[in-house]
């Protein structure tokens, strides 16, 4: 069984505001990033479970990505492989589960919750349409959906640099060396690169048309800081995207049936 890269190991979060005492930062809890490690872990342990008990990883054979059956109509495996692992080695869900800490966090933060959650799941399903697409394989893993986090979080910082200030560049170039790096490492036989990059695609997409777009908000300090994508933009653009993997998602099946 094929399997995801590691997701992207050692990336950085999207810089704090370059001076903090002048910007009015509320605390904010991440609970879907939280949530979302705790069912990536709970299913995890579901797979160790059926494997040792019945000598069969189950969720693995009712949710992998294989082409085959995703032709029958189970269309669902382009989104459940998301949230399953190899459940051969810990260290697939533990890479995973350290970068969707690391980095989902911060982006829960400026994208809010439900915006967030979006984000994540259409990625996922980006990353396994590409698969579908151009990788005969089976696989799983949540890289697909991490790769779209770390495109999102390199348009967060790129659109935003002027609020970030100077650190914004260093922070920018930070993120293209980890994705191009994990793209090389994913060129290693049994990992499923088109599903990262498919998912990268799918995370800059929504994230450029419908990301947080932040403006500075006083006459004087401290400031606040108002996002001028509402949820509108942020409708338009997860339609749009899970619309355009949609129809390739159907267009292949139409080619493949054929």
């Amino acid at each position: 069984m094929n399997q995801d890269n590691p997701a992207p190991y050692g990336s950085t979060p999207p810089p704090e505001v370059p001076v903090r005492q002048t910007f009015v930062r509320p605390a904010y809890i991440p609970y879907i990033t939280y949530a979302l490690i705790g069912i990536c872990v709970g299913v995890y342990l579901l797979q160790l479970a059926t494997r040792a008990l019945l000598q069969v990883d189950i969720p693995a054979a009712w949710g992998v990505k294989a082409n085959n059956l995703i032709m029958q109509g189970q269309v669902w495996r382009l989104f459940t492989p998301i949230f399953l692992h190899s459940s051969q080695t810990v260290l697939h869900i533990g890479f995973n589960m350290y970068a969707l800490f690391y980095m989902g966090r911060t982006l829960e933060r400026f994208y809010g919750h439900r915006r967030y959650l979006g984000l994540f799941l259409l990625s996922g399903f980006a990353g396994n349409v590409i698969s579908f697409m151009f990788s005969p394989h089976q696989s799983l893993g949540s890289s697909t959906a991490i790769f779209g986090l770390l495109g999102a979080e390199g348009v967060l910082i790129y659109q935003n640099r002027e609020i970030f200030g100077n650190i914004a560049r260093q922070a920018l170039s930070q993120v293209v060396i980890i994705a191009v790096v994990n793209l090389i490492i994913g060129l290693t036989p049994g990992i499923d690169n088109w599903g990262h990059i498919g998912g990268l695609i799918g995370g800059t997409l929504f994230a450029w048309f419908g990301g947080p777009l932040l403006q500075k908000q006083g006459l004087f300090p401290p400031y606040t800081l108002k996002d001028a994508h509402g949820n509108r933009e942020a409708i338009i653009a997860g339609t749009g995207v899970g619309a355009l993997f949609f129809f390739l998602t159907i267009a292949v099946m139409f080619m493949r049936s054929g």
